[in-house]
């Protein structure tokens, strides 16, 4: 229950085994092109999961750094052209740090990265978001992306995504999301009522290694225009590939910067056909659920503080002190039950739950919890 954990479907080990023993080449659609047509397929019923338009598409990804820094490449050449020093690039100081890393291999400069002060509810300040980019304006600046996070890696709290969109309308700006954590969620009644506004960004990331309990190594970029990768990452043309066919499918490797890449889509494909989406959704549900269970019995607890009733399946709790919390951590994960971590919360160290590996239960939760509630009553 620390950190995203990362679950492990058998079907996609299953489906790997395959795809390894293949060892097709997807880097470009003749080399192996009902491969190919198969992962154009599932991006994009993704891409129709989150309500992007027809000139939608992507590319699954090895995770949601590259998917970042792929989106950040196509949000720098659509926004700001070749010259681009004097761009930025707006996130949330709750923002998942591959964000900010991405800008900076993509060229950004340190200045470019503007980072936002959340509100009370941990979620991108709206307020200060619009005065930072008048100010940036008035210095010269060109205000470019915007980053909203579908739940923070800290409490997996979401930004206001339809407020941030109207502004990027208004502004000019790409808007970027940060799903890889939550966007699974969309697949829930739910989640889709959490995730309204995520179907105007430019650019999402999603990571089936999270929330579809894949192998590591599952990420998912899509774009509202497909155009917008395709002019930002294809290369001058390789006289040695003339021979190949053209075809009507997309050549992933101007896609992304890869261009030797592996076999993704069966990971994602086999255990979506053989075992359905509503396994999945119920799956995602039940873990909604058991973050709320376990919100109640902590909140229930006189010797606990939990921060906030958990909006997807991180919750933060703290004790008495943070010496006392520290202390709580270190005791339950000593006995090597349930494995907890912490984080900072305004500048306070806080326990830290997430619920999201599919063979987690409400006994395994239970079972947590009971060793948090004991060593907090030790303490206190």
């Amino acid at each position: 229950m620390a950190y995203i954990p990362g679950s492990g479907v058998v079907s996609a080990g299953v489906a790997d085994l395959v795809a390894d023993v293949v060892n097709r080449y997807t880097g470009l659609a003749d080399a192996s092109p009902g491969m190919v047509a198969l992962e154009a397929h599932l991006v994009r019923w993704l891409a129709d999961v989150f309500g992007l338009p027809a000139s939608g598409g992507g590319i699954l990804t090895t995770g949601g750094s590259m998917a970042a820094l792929s989106a950040l490449v196509a949000a720098r050449h659509t926004q700001l052209g070749e010259d681009f020093a004097d761009g930025t690039v707006y996130v949330s100081d709750q923002a998942h740090a591959s964000i900010a890393k991405a800008a900076r291999i993509v060229g950004f400069p340190a200045r470019a990265i503007r980072i936002v002060p959340s509100d009370a509810d941990a979620r991108l300040d709206l307020a200060a978001l619009r005065q930072m980019i008048a100010d940036d304006r008035s210095d010269g600046r060109r205000p470019a992306v915007v980053v909203g996070t579908a739940g923070t890696t800290n409490l997996g709290v979401l930004d206001p995504l339809p407020e941030i969109a109207d502004l990027a309308v208004e502004e000019g700006l790409w808007f970027h999301v940060d799903a890889a954590y939550g966007g699974f969620f969309q697949l829930t009644e739910r989640g889709r009522a959490l995730l309204t506004g995520i179907e105007r960004a430019d650019s999402i990331v999603l990571d089936a290694h999270k929330g579809l309990f894949l192998p590591f190594g599952t990420g998912c970029l899509l774009v509202r225009d497909v155009a917008t990768l395709q002019e930002s990452h294809a290369g001058d043309e390789a006289h040695y590939l003339q021979d190949l066919a053209v075809r009507d499918l997309p050549s992933f490797g101007d896609l992304s910067p890869e261009l030797t890449r592996d076999f993704r889509g069966l990971r994602l494909w086999l255990p979506l056909h053989l075992h359905g989406v509503g396994a999945f959704r119920d799956a995602l549900d039940e873990k909604l659920d058991l973050a709320q269970h376990a919100y109640d019995v902590l909140a229930s607890d006189p010797n606990l503080e939990v921060l906030a009733r958990p909006q997807l399946t991180v919750l933060g709790f703290h004790a008495a002190t943070d010496d006392d919390t520290r202390r709580i951590i270190a005791e339950v994960d000593a006995e090597g039950r349930a494995f907890l971590s912490s984080t900072l919360v305004d500048g306070r160290y806080v326990g830290r739950i997430c619920i999201l590996n599919h063979r987690t239960d409400v006994s395994r939760v239970d079972e947590a919890l009971d060793a948090i509630r004991r060593h907090a009553a030790a303490a206190g």
